[in-house]
């Protein structure tokens, strides 16, 4: 039998027999995962900077914090969520009672992304078992070293009848797709979106889909220009812009490019020094094909500030987002073409 069938069979057999259902195992379930966050802390961090050179302090902001406050949430609200909601009865129904009951969907696929490795897993995840159900997690095969703890380490803290956790590429993936699910869960690009609602649609299998855009940043004429760059620089560049609500490009006047562009530099050098290259602060971008894309985009416009690249760290200089005239005078780059030089918009895991 394939080993995926294999375990999809066996959590649908887990499911079925009620082994989720029950506040007491799903909180057992939600103070495995905290567990695993507190006991291998520092084995995560390691993982996150093998992928992504984060410092301790950017994975604390988006990983860490995040998921243990899932955690805490769905252990303090659990009892509050598996109530039956009471709701008033009409004329047909007046001798009887009427209430709305919580129930699990089944076999639920988490496909996790690579920017947020941790966060955008455990996350969904914290949800899927607070609510009962059997879950598939397939993180991303881009980010190696927090698939690889996530694989070995993770199914040790909870009831592996219930978890697992598969790995694969994207032709693993697409095959995983074909088998049926009860809930979908996907964080990533429109484009693997589609593929996803497709093969769920398949299967009428209810979907939830968190996928990139475009996100420009309006800059008005009486805007404080170095308040505007402190803001834009921090976000920007954090996780390297790998960041799916990261800001993309910036609209505003000639005029207020112009004041804007020297704050950002002070911004840049400020956080992470005349040589952001050695910053232990500053990320990298997550793969060498990534890497390649973004360098040959550097090439498309004029390049304000940095612009440097160093493909034996995956690191690409400091250059600001573009920024665009709202006066007609047509786009005024900052780096690169006018709305792809920034780093690599988040999910795009296959």
């Amino acid at each position: 039998m394939d080993p995926v069938e294999d375990t999809l069979r066996r959590l649908r057999e887990a499911f079925s027999s009620g082994r989720t259902r029950p506040a007491e195992f799903r909180a057992a379930q939600l103070q495995g995962l905290g567990r695993f966050l507190q006991d291998n802390r520092q084995l995560l961090l390691d993982a996150l900077a093998q992928d992504l050179h984060k410092s301790a302090f950017e994975a604390d902001m988006s990983e860490f914090i995040l998921c243990q406050n899932e955690v805490d949430l769905a252990l303090r609200s659990l009892h509050t969520w598996m109530k039956d909601e009471p709701v008033t009865t009409n004329l047909l129904t007046k001798l009887d009672s009427a209430f709305i009951r919580k129930e699990p969907f089944g076999l639920v696929l988490i496909i996790a992304p690579w920017n947020y490795p941790l966060n955008l897993t455990l996350v969904p995840l914290v949800g899927a078992i607070a609510a009962g159900n059997c879950v598939v997690l397939k993180p991303s095969e881009i980010s190696k070293g927090t698939e690889k703890v996530l694989a070995e380490v993770l199914p040790r803290y909870l009831d592996q009848s219930c978890f697992a956790v598969v790995l694969g590429g994207p032709e693993d993936t697409g095959r995983l797709l074909e088998h049926r699910f009860d809930h979908i869960l996907f964080t990533g690009s429109p484009r693997v979106g589609k593929i996803v609602m497709a093969a769920a649609a398949k299967h009428l299998t209810p979907v939830t889909l968190e996928l990139g855009g475009k996100n420009p940043c309006y800059v008005d004429d009486d805007c404080d220009p170095q308040t505007v760059a402190n803001r834009v620089t921090w976000f920007r560049y954090f996780n390297a812009g790998q960041t799916c609500v990261a800001p993309d490009y910036v609209l505003c006047s000639p005029e207020t490019r112009e004041r804007l562009l020297p704050a950002l530099q002070n911004a840049i050098t400020r956080f992470y020094g005349d040589d952001p290259q050695s910053s232990p602060n500053l990320g990298r971008i997550i793969s060498q094909k990534h890497f390649k894309r973004l360098q040959g985009l550097l090439g498309c416009g004029r390049v304000a500030i940095g612009g440097q690249s160093d493909e034996s760290e995956l690191y690409i200089g400091e250059s600001p987002l573009p920024c665009r005239s709202l006066l007609g005078r047509g786009p005024s780059s900052l780096q690169g073409p006018r709305l792809k030089a920034s780093p690599l918009p988040a999910g795009q895991a296959w």
